[in-house]
Order: C-alpha cells, then structure tokens, then sequence
C-alpha cells in the first residue's frame, strides 16, 4: 500500500519533470548517469573539505551539453550531494539581473540563493547562528580576520568583534548580519557601537568603494562559513552560455569571472570556495570562433591599457581556454539508460497516481532529442491515458536554438554606489 508521503514525493518528482525543472525528487528517483561529472566532482569535494580547505581555492569544474541534456538535472544533484558533506551551497542562474561579469550582484545573488545543510533559515542568520566563540575555527577566523596578511578592511573584523559581544543591541546585531550579506552599514553605527564596548579605538575605519567590498565580501563570507562549522562554500552557476549575448567587453570581463570561479587565476581565489559551472557544448564554436572572441577580447583589453585590464586580459584569456579545452562535456544517453529510465518513471507515476501505466513507446536514442524529451513524452502520453484510456496520443517535437546574438537590454549599469557610504569622520 501507498503512503501519504510516497504518493506526494511521486507527484512533485513527476510535477518536476513535466515542466522541465529538475527538483530533489526528480534528481531521486531518476539519478544521475553522468560518471566523468561526479569524478571531478567528487575531487572538488575532497578539496573543499580537506583540512587546507579553508586557506586554499578549489579548483572548479566546468560542464557542457545540449539545450535539454541536463545540465540543470546534475546541478541538482551536486548540491544535495555536496549538502550531505556538510557544504553549504548556492545556486545562482545568470541572467540580467545576475550577469557574471559582475562580482556584486554575483554576490548578493549566491549569498540570497545559499543553502545551510540541516538548516531551514535564511543563510546568514543560520551561520551567523551557528558560530561558537569557543571553538578553535572560530578562533582561527578571528585571528585571520585581524591579520594584515586578510587584506581586509578594518570594519569586517569590527563587525565581527561586535557581534561576539553586543549583547545590548539586537537591532544593530541584525544589520551586521545584512552587511555581511551585502547591505550597506554606516560606518557611524559601527563607531557608536565599539564605543558601547570600550573598542572605540582598536579599529580605523574608513569607507571602501562597492567593489572593493565585495571582493573582500567573498573572502569573508567564505570564511565565516567555515568559522560556524560547515566544510565549505560551493557556488552552482546555470546558464552561462547567457553571456555570449553580452557585449564584447561585458563578455571579456565574463570570461575572467569563469577563470576566478574554478579556481584558476593564481591570487584571484576565495580559500574555502569552489564552484561548478554549466554551459552550451556549442558556445565555443559559436562565440569563441565564429565571433572571434579568442582573438579580439584580449587585444581589445590590452589596447584600453590600463593595470586593471591588462590583469583582466589574462584571465579572460584563460577562462575561454578553459570553456574551448577543459569543459566536461554530459554524456549522451544509451539506450540502456533509457531502458531504465523509463521503467523508474512508469514505476514512480503508478505510485503518484494509484493506476498501472500501460507500456508506450520508448524511443530510442537520436542526435536531436534529448533525455528531457524522452521524459516528458513518456510523462504527457501517460497523463492523457490515465484520462482517456482509449487515446492514442502523438507528441510533435520542435528543436530549440541558443541565440547567441548580442542582446545590451540584457546588461545592467554595474554603477559606482558604494556599499559602504563614504563619510568623514565628522558623521560618526
């Protein structure tokens, strides 16, 4: 007999699939056949939790397939595979609101979008919570937060001090936590609140520029993570492929971004971090090549001809050598895998359901179709005969492109506020 429990887990893997979005109950009952992905994966998981996992970036892993090949489905089950370690994870989808080439917003997006293993709250409460002041990694962080060597501002290990020992002043306590995340906090409320302490003149405090910020916004959050106990930081980044619509330049900057990301820019990592990327198999060809970008993105970033992007040519450089090269392309199904992927879905939507799915055609494997669609053939002719037994459901299959064509509606103007406001100290 069904339970109440199998039959709802049924129905939401079943939902999932039907619409194409992979959930933890699809991931379940379809798994994943992906066997060079979890090798890597498996390898930037030693990494991130190995003891020098918190003083040394991981190297990252870059996969690719075809629209409906499922990139999303393995990302999927990275992150409850890398939640089960301990790993607190984000998962972070480029779009307009969230372009790559833009460490703030790529910030505030992985840290709105992480995920606390064992955990149910928003992110930073759930590690601001867990932090223990006994503890040798929290002693660790504090004396690394401190440390000339951090490259820190003065006003994270202040807030860092304040929240281990403001004990009067919730509200206060609270916006230190939204600055960790990326809100802005007044310098004059960081100053009135040492004051409270007697610290009013262990800190200098000056404001620093929002990208600034945000870089060492990465490095701390990283390190905070691992302070509160958990093993790491893993960054899931979907839809890269976005990016060949950006402009040249918004691209170069992309290209860096991807080569920061997965580890491979010497000094340019965050200790304690490691991410997987997901992209087009065509991206290369089609943007890389026949755009030109292997040939024009540095020689345009070397003729601008500052420090700043002539650092930037080299790692835009590496990243698109790193998407032509070292891209871990999905294999495509066999027939076996479809074999048994069709007879765990016929088994999960006589379970959802309470019926005996009839058998209907499996299909077999084809260059132009993908798993998602032999999948959601199976699920929508099933749906039908389950309604109306004496149809003879027929599915039309239309191909789906990745435009690649160059779209500036989809950038942002990456602005020049400051996430600390600037203030003399005449405002404190």
């Amino acid at each position: 007999m069904t339970s109440d429990s199998e039959l709802v887990t049924g129905r939401r893997a079943i939902e999932a699939l039907r619409n194409g979005v992979p959930n933890s109950d699809a991931v379940r009952v379809l798994g994943v056949h992906q066997p060079a992905v979890e090798q890597h994966a498996e390898e930037l998981f030693r990494a991130l939790t190995a003891p020098d996992g918190a003083t040394t970036p991981a190297r990252g892993l870059l996969i690719s397939g075809d629209f409906g090949s499922g990139k999303s489905h393995v990302l999927e089950y990275l992150e409850h595979r890398a939640s089960a370690l301990d790993i607190v994870v984000s998962r972070i989808v480029i779009s307009k609101e969230t372009p790559l080439y833009d460490p703030v917003r790529v910030f505030r997006a992985a840290v709105e979008s992480a995920t606390v293993p064992q955990r149910h709250g928003i992110a930073i409460q759930e590690i601001a919570l867990s932090l223990r002041q006994d503890s040798e990694t929290y002693a660790a962080f504090y004396r690394w937060a401190n440390e000339d060597g951090s490259a820190l501002a003065a006003i994270f290990p202040a807030t860092l001090l304040l929240h281990e020992r403001l004990n009067n002043d919730p509200d206060l306590v609270e916006r230190i936590r939204g600055f960790w995340a990326g809100d802005a906090l007044a310098i004059a409320e960081v100053r009135q609140g040492l004051r409270q302490i007697g610290e009013a003149a262990a800190f200098s405090l000056k404001a620093v520029p929002a990208r600034q910020a945000s870089e060492q916004r990465w490095r701390f959050v990283s390190g905070l993570i691992r302070a509160a106990g958990f093993a790491g930081w893993l960054l899931l980044i979907d839809e890269v492929e976005l990016i060949g619509r950006y402009s040249l330049l918004q691209r170069s900057r992309s290209y860096a971004q991807i080569a920061r990301w997965l580890g491979r820019v010497e000094g340019g990592g965050v200790p304690g971090l490691g991410a997987v990327a997901a992209i087009t198999d065509d991206f290369a060809l089609n943007v890389l090549e026949e755009k030109h970008d292997r040939d024009r993105v540095g020689a345009k970033l070397r003729d601008r001809g500052t420090a700043e992007d002539l650092i930037t040519a080299a790692r835009a450089e590496m990243g698109m050598r790193l998407i032509a090269n070292e891209a871990v392309k999905l294999d495509p199904p066999t027939n076996d895998t479809l074999r048994d992927t069709y007879a765990r879905l016929r088994e999960v939507h006589a379970v959802a359901y309470g019926w005996s799915p009839p058998d209907i055609e499996i299909g077999a494997v084809a260059l132009t179709r993908r798993m998602r669609s032999h999948v959601r053939r199976w699920i929508h002719e099933w749906d039908l005969l389950r309604l109306y037994p004496d149809a003879r459901p027929q599915t039309l299959e239309h191909e789906l492109t990745v435009s690649y064509d160059e779209e500036p509606a989809i950038e942002v103007d990456e602005g020049n506020t400051d996430l600390l406001p600037s203030m003399s100290d005449d405002d404190a």
